[in-house]
C-alpha cells in the first residue's frame, strides 16, 4: 500500500473519534513507515500515544496484505513503561485501535502485576504487541530461547524516556536495546519524551551514539504550545504564616473551595507520608468529603490504585490526594485542576503535574501553587517565570554503571549464554559504555566467573562458566533463580506487605518504619487508621482502630532537591525583590513582609551578592551562608567551608541545610573576615578537600551497598522471605573493607567513590557554585536574632533533636522574639 493509502487508514479513524491528526502525528507516522528511528517529544495530553501506536499497526498491514485470512503469531512490538500502573491504560489505546481496524492483533502485559498463569501462557505463544516494565524486559532476556522470541520484533518504543534517562534503570534500557538491535533485521526503536533541556542527547542515549539506528533517526518535536496557567494560594496574613515547613495545612481551607468548583482535582504531594496526613486531614476538618476523596501513592495496594484511577475517570471523585504516582501518562479528561502542595524542586515535574489538569489537545492546564512556608513563594514565582521561559532541566546520563553491566552479563549467562567478543562490541555502541576499555572489558569477564582477584577462594561469587565453545553460561539452577529474583536496579529498604490478621492486603511499608512499632501503636496509613499486632513472614499484621494517631509512615527519598534550573530561576526571583512592586510577581509582593524584616534584620541579596550572616544563641554561634543552590550543593559546600575553616584554627562544627542555604554551627566564633581574606570559597584543590571534608569513605560505603545488590554479590532474598536492610548493609560492608584492603583498584569500589561524587553530592554543580560565589561580592551581616531566611535552616536542625512539643514551643519563642 501507499503512504497514502496507509495515511487514509489512520486519519478516517481520527474522523470517526471527532479528532483530526496534529502534523507532529503524521510526521512521526511518516519517519516510521519510512524505516527510521527517533524521538518523539510532546508535552503531556498531546496524543503521543496515537503517534506510535499507529504507525506499528499501519506498519503491520502494509507488510501483512492477506492478514484476514492468515495470521503469523508472535512478538512484533514492545512497548516500555517506567510505571507499571500505565500499562493498562496503554493496552486500552492500542486495543481500541485494534478492534476498531478489525485486526487479529493481540496485546499482552508483562510486569510485576502479570500472573504466573498469564507469563507462561506467554511462554508459548507472545502476543503481537507487548507493554512491558525495563526489569521485566530483562527477565525476558534471561528466558531460554529468548532470540527467536524477538527475532520478528520491528519496533521497540520507550515511554516516558525523560524518567528513564538519568538513572540506572536508563542503563538497563541501554542494553537491552543493544542487544535486540542484533537479534532483529528491521528494527525500529523510538523514544517519547517530554521535555527535557538536553534533547539532542536524549536521542543519543536511547539510540547509541555512533550506531546506524542514530545515523538514521531523526527528532520529533511537537509544537503545540501548551498553555500553563499558575496560580499561588497567597496566605491572607503573611506575617503569621509560617516561616518553616508544616506541610501546607493551615491553607487547608483555601483548598476546599478551589476542590468543590472543579470537576476533579489532584492535590500533589511530594512524599506520601505528606499525602497520608493531608488525606486525613481533609477528612478530619470535611467529612462530607468522604466517599468524594481518595488517596493514591505507590505503597497502596494495586485493586485500590486501578479502582481510584478508574473512579477518576468515570467522574465518581471530586479529588484525589497522591504522589509521582500518577505524575505520568495516565489520561484522565474529568481532572480540571492540580494543586501543588509544596515546592516540587524542578521545573520538568511541576509541569509534568500541571499537564495532568486539561489533559487534551488545546485545553489549558490549570495548576494552584501551595506554599508549605512563606519563603516558598519565591519557588512559586520561580516556576511562573518558568512555565512563560519554557526552561527546564537537562537529565544527566550515567556513564560506565559496571554493577548494571555485570547484572546484564550474568542474565546473558542465565538464557542461552553469549559470546564476549560479540557482546563487547554490542555494549560498546551504548551511550553508558562508549568509553570501556577493553582492559576494563577482561576484569568484568573474571568478575563474573572467578569473583574479582580477592574473592576466588569463594565458591558463591563465581556464578558464571565458560563452556567448551567459549559461551559465557550459568549452569548452576540456584544461582540462576537467585539471578532472577533481584533482576533490576530499584534498591530501597526492605518492603513488609500490610495486612489485616484476617486476611485483606492493603499495601507495602518500608521495614525501617514498621521496626519501630511495637504491638498495640496505631498509624494511618491508606487513609485508615491501623493497629499494630506482629510481624509474620515479611508481613505488618493489622486490625482498624478507632484511637487518634499522629504516627505516619515515611519512606525513603522523601526530601527532593532544587534542580540546577529551579535554584537559578529562584534566585532571579528573590532578586527581584529589590525591583519595584511592578516589575514584580504577585507572590514576591505578597512577601514584601518578609522581606522588610529580613532587611531590617539583614539584608536581601542581590544578584553579585552573596549574603553571610552570623549571630549567637544559647546554642553556640551560628553562620549561615546563602548560595540558594539546593540541599545536595549545600551538604557538599558547608562540609568543604567546614573543612577548610578547621585547617585555619581547629574548631568543630555541626551541619544544617536546606534548599536556600547551609549553618555551620559552632562553639566559637569564626573569623568571617578570614575566611573572606583566605579565599575559602576557591574551586582550587576542590576535589581533595571535598574528600577530606565529607566522611567520603563512609559515603561511598553506603553507595556501595547499592552497587553490591545491583551487582548480585549479595543476594535481597526470596520473595517470602527477604533479607533485612541491615543484613544487607553488614553484607555489603564487609565486601567493601575486603576491596579497601586487598584490591582497592576494583572497578566496582571505585564505582562507589565516583558515584558519590558525581551523583549524590553532584560535584559538578558544585564547582559552577563556587566559581559563581568566586565572581560575587560576599556581604557579611552581625545579627543580633535569627531572620527570616536564617529561621527554616534552624527549625530543621532542632527538628532532629527535639520532640514535636518541644520543637513548637521552641519555634514560637523563636518566633515571639523575631516579631518584637
Amino acid at each position: 500500500m501507499t503512504q497514502d493509502e496507509l495515511f487514509y487508514i489512520a486519519e478516517q479513524w481520527f474522523r470517526e473519534q471527532g479528532w483530526k491528526p496534529f502534523p507532529f502525528q503524521k510526521k512521526t507516522w511518516k519517519a516510521f513507515l519510512a524505516g527510521k528511528n527517533g524521538l518523539l517529544n510532546a508535552p503531556t495530553g498531546s496524543g503521543k500515544t496515537y503517534a506510535l501506536w499507529f504507525p506499528i499497526v499501519l506498519n503491520y498491514i502494509n507488510q501483512n496484505s492477506s492478514y484476514k485470512t492468515s495470521h503469523s503469531k508472535g512478538l512484533k512490538a514492545i512497548w516500555i513503561t517506567p510505571l507499571r500502573a500505565l500499562s493498562q491504560e496503554i493496552r486500552q489505546s492500542a486495543e481500541r485501535i485494534i478492534k476498531d481496524l478489525d485486526l487479529p492483533l493481540t496485546v499482552g502485559i508483562r510486569t510485576g502485576d502479570t500472573s504466573t498463569k498469564e507469563r507462561a501462557q506467554q511462554r508459548k505463544t507472545m502476543p503481537d504487541l507487548l507493554i512491558t516494565t525495563p526489569e521485566s524486559l530483562q527477565l525476558l532476556l534471561a528466558t531460554k530461547g529468548y532470540d527467536k522470541m524477538f527475532k520478528k520484533c520491528n519496533a521497540v518504543v520507550v515511554d516516558e524516556w525523560h524518567e528513564l534517562l538519568g538513572t540506572k534503570r536508563g542503563v538497563q534500557m541501554e542494553l537491552a536495546l543493544s542487544r535486540i538491535k542484533t537479534l532483529s533485521s528491521n528494527l525500529r526503536i523510538w523514544g517519547i519524551s517530554a521535555t527535557i533541556g538536553n534533547l539532542e542527547e536524549a536521542r543519543q542515549v536511547l539510540l547509541g551514539p555512533e550506531s546506524k539506528a542514530f545515523q538514521n533517526s531523526i527528532l520529533i518535536r511537537a509544537a503545540l504550545n501548551k498553555k500553563i496557567h499558575v496560580i499561588s494560594i497567597i496566605p491572607e496574613h503573611i506575617e503569621t504564616f509560617p516561616w518553616r515547613g508544616h506541610l501546607g495545612l493551615r491553607l487547608l481551607d483555601r483548598v476546599i473551595p478551589i476542590i468543590k468548583k472543579s470537576k476533579t482535582t489532584l492535590l500533589f504531594t511530594n512524599t506520601r507520608s505528606q499525602c497520608e496526613i493531608w488525606f486525613q486531614k481533609i477528612l478530619e476538618k470535611y467529612p462530607e468529603m468522604a466517599g468524594e476523596m481518595a488517596m493514591h501513592h505507590g505503597s497502596i495496594n494495586k485493586d485500590t490504585r486501578i479502582w481510584v484511577e478508574e473512579a477518576i475517570r468515570n467522574e465518581k471523585l471530586k479529588a484525589v490526594v497522591c504522589t509521582s504516582s500518577l505524575d505520568l501518562g495516565v489520561d484522565f479528561a474529568p481532572v480540571e485542576t492540580v494543586i501543588q502542595i509544596g515546592g516540587p524542586k524542578g521545573v520538568a515535574r511541576f509541569m509534568q503535574r500541571a499537564g495532568r489538569s486539561g489533559h487534551r489537545p488545546g485545553k489549558e492546564s490549570v495548576i494552584y501553587f501551595l506554599p508549605t512556608h512563606a519563603i516558598e513563594l519565591v519557588e512559586a514565582s520561580a516556576l511562573q517565570q518558568a512555565v512563560i521561559k519554557q526552561a527546564v532541566e537537562d537529565r544527566m546520563p550515567y556513564l560506565n554503571s559496571f554493577d548494571v553491566l555485570v547484572q546484564y552479563l550474568t542474565t546473558l549467562a542465565v538464557s542461552d549464554g553469549f559470546i564476549p567478543s560479540e557482546i563487547y562490541q554490542e555494549v560498546k555502541s551504548s551511550f553508558c559504555y562508549q568509553g570501556m576499555t577493553e582492559d576494563k572489558w577482561r576484569w568484568l569477564l573474571n568478575f563474573i566467573v572467578l569473583g574479582s582477584q580477592s574473592l576466588q577462594t569463594y565458591d558463591e561469587y563465581k556464578k558464571v562458566e565458560i563452556a567448551d565453545d567459549g559461551r559465557f553460561v550459568v549452569q548452576n539452577r540456584g544461582v540462576a533463580m537467585r539471578h532472577r529474583f533481584q533482576i533490576g536496579t530499584i534498591v530501597g529498604d526492605a518492603n513488609l506487605t500490610v495486612r489485616y490478621q484476617k486476611g485483606g492486603y492493603i499495601g507495602s511499608i518500608e521495614e525501617s518504619f514498621i521496626s519501630k512499632l511495637t504491638p498495640g501503636d496505631v498509624f494511618t496509613f491508606a487513609g485508615r487508621n491501623l493497629e499494630f499486632i506482629r510481624i509474620k513472614e515479611m508481613q505488618a499484621l493489622v486490625r482498624n482502630s478507632s484511637k487518634k494517631t499522629s504516627k505516619v509512615p515515611s519512606w525513603m527519598g522523601g526530601r527532593l532537591t532544587l534542580s540546577a534550573q529551579m535554584s537559578q530561576l529562584l534566585r532571579e526571583e528573590l532578586y527581584s525583590a529589590r525591583l519595584h512592586s511592578d516589575q514584580q510577581s504577585d507572590s514576591i509582593r505578597a512577601l514584601a513582609p518578609i522581606f522588610e524584616r529580613q532587611q531590617k534584620e539583614s539584608i536581601v541579596p542581590g544578584p553579585d551578592e552573596l549574603l553571610i550572616e552570623t549571630f549567637k544563641s544559647s546554642d553556640g554561634f551560628h553562620h549561615i551562608i546563602y548560595p540558594f543552590e539546593g540541599r545536595f550543593v549545600h551538604e557538599a559546600m558547608g562540609s568543604l567551608l567546614g573543612y577548610r575553616i578547621s585547617l585555619l584554627s581547629p574548631i568543630t562544627f555541626s551541619l544544617a541545610f536546606n534548599d536556600y542555604g547551609f549553618e555551620l554551627l559552632s562553639d566559637k566564633e569564626i573569623d568571617i573576615q578570614a575566611v573572606i581574606d583566605n579565599d575559602l570559597f576557591t574551586t582550587s584543590y576542590m576535589f581533595e578537600d571535598l574528600q577530606n571534608s565529607l566522611n567520603s569513605t563512609e559515603m561511598a560505603r553506603r553507595k556501595f551497598r547499592d552497587i553490591a545488590v545491583i551487582s548480585g554479590m549479595v543476594f535481597t532474598g526470596y520473595p517470602d522471605k527477604g533479607v533485612k536492610m541491615k543484613h544487607l548493609q553488614s553484607s555489603s560492608q564487609l565486601l567493601f573493607d575486603v576491596f579497601r584492603d586487598y584490591e582497592p583498584d576494583n572497578l566496582l569500589f571505585l564505582q562507589a567513590f565516583r558515584e558519590t561524587f558525581e551523583h549524590q553530592l553532584e560535584e559538578g554543580r558544585l564547582r559552577l557554585a563556587l566559581e559563581r560565589i568566586g565572581r560575587q561580592e560576599i556581604v557579611w551581616k552581625a545579627c543580633k536574632n535569627p531572620t527570616p531566611f536564617s529561621f527554616p535552616i534552624i527549625t530543621d536542625r532542632l527538628r532532629e533533636k527535639l520532640s514535636s512539643e518541644k520543637l513548637a514551643d521552641r519555634i514560637k519563642r523563636m518566633t515571639a522574639l523575631l516579631i518584637k
